[in-house]
């Protein structure tokens, strides 16, 4: 008997997916995307597709340039291209998209109404008609390889590739607490349909460029310690992208390097852009739940990794965030 994943969703995933037949679907992901984003958009999509649903995937951000391969002939806009479109009346479902407005401002009020919303975060509020989320599940993506496989919905190379990637960014190959024995069977399955796993860590971890490791040496020299060493903090100055010819999108993945440190159990990057912050936080065990103090800055994401946005300058915000961090060492040295 084949395995099914989740049963008491099964059902009603396929429904909610074949009653769009014939209709116009517009799968949004957040802003920045990463792999699990991009993954998520490119399989939903062709997988609606398959069902006769007229689908394209838009994003506030472009893809990011390591991920453009495995986008296949999958259909993308950027939000101010698509939105300029006449035609651009859809019904919306969002993908990894923790809390509604990470589509970013311009598709937020494009469209409020979301019908759908897959994802993983633990903070996610349920904002949409139909609420499909498993904060147990490594990746956006895994819930969807298992829903496909749950369906019995046929999975093409593209579409097997783009899920593996989005599961393999998101358990950091492999490596994160998130990575269990289903993992690596679904990973397993997801090859058998045209996965290939060389060609994604080639595409994701060996073509980078020199502007991106003159930023990444920027950013580790920034290093400071913190809360008796137990957290690591890095920083991306207002102008660093100018300065070392990169892109925003380049950062994608620097703030694993602030909590891989021995004895260090939180790790933040914080990057400043014309008088905004961008946070991240990485935790090396759930009992941090770094959601909970991403929520202090309108934040949110999962226990283990979340981020934030707020207006203000890094010089000013710097001791706010190091506050947060302590007197949640302290809630937790109290509790325990």
């Amino acid at each position: 008997m084949t395995q099914r994943y989740y049963p008491e969703w099964a059902e009603l995933f396929s429904s909610c997916l074949s009653s769009l037949k014939g209709k116009r679907v517009v799968v949004q992901g957040h802003i920045r995307p990463d792999g699990d984003c991009i993954g998520s958009q490119v399989a939903l999509c062709r997988c609606l597709q398959h069902l006769g649903v007229d689908a394209v995937a838009v994003n506030e951000h472009a893809v990011p340039y390591n991920l453009k391969a495995f986008v296949g002939d999958t259909p993308f806009y950027k939000a101010e291209d698509f939105l300029q479109d006449q035609n651009k009346a859809g019904t919306v479902i969002n993908v990894d998209c923790a809390d509604q407005k990470r589509v970013g401002e311009a598709l937020y009020q494009w469209q409020t109404d979301c019908y759908a919303n897959i994802d993983h975060h633990i903070s996610n509020p349920l904002y949409a008609k139909h609420n499909f989320i498993d904060a147990q599940s490594a990746a956006t993506c895994s819930i969807l390889a298992t829903l496909f496989f749950d369906c019995g919905w046929p999975i093409d190379a593209v579409t097997a590739q783009a899920l593996y990637v989005g599961i393999a960014t998101d358990t950091g190959q492999f490596c994160f607490s998130n990575t269990n024995a289903q993992t690596f069977a679904l990973c397993q399955r997801l090859i058998e349909c045209g996965a290939d796993p060389a060609t994604a860590a080639k595409e994701l971890y060996e073509r980078e460029s020199i502007n991106k490791l003159n930023l990444l040496q920027h950013f580790l020299k920034s290093f400071q310690m913190e809360c008796d060493n137990r957290v690591c903090v890095g920083t991306l100055p207002d102008g660093i992208y100018r300065e070392t010819g990169s892109t925003g999108e380049d950062a994608e993945g620097f703030v694993d390097y602030t909590r891989c440190i021995d004895g260090v159990e939180i790790g933040v990057l914080l990057e400043e852009r014309s008088g905004k912050i961008k946070g991240s936080f990485r935790a090396t065990d759930k009992i941090h739940r770094v959601d909970e103090i991403a929520k202090q800055f309108n934040g949110g994401g999962h226990a283990s990794a979340a981020g934030f946005n707020v207006d203000a300058k890094l010089e000013e915000f710097y001791p706010k965030v190091i506050a947060a961090l302590e007197k949640h060492f302290s809630t937790l040295t109290r509790s325990e």
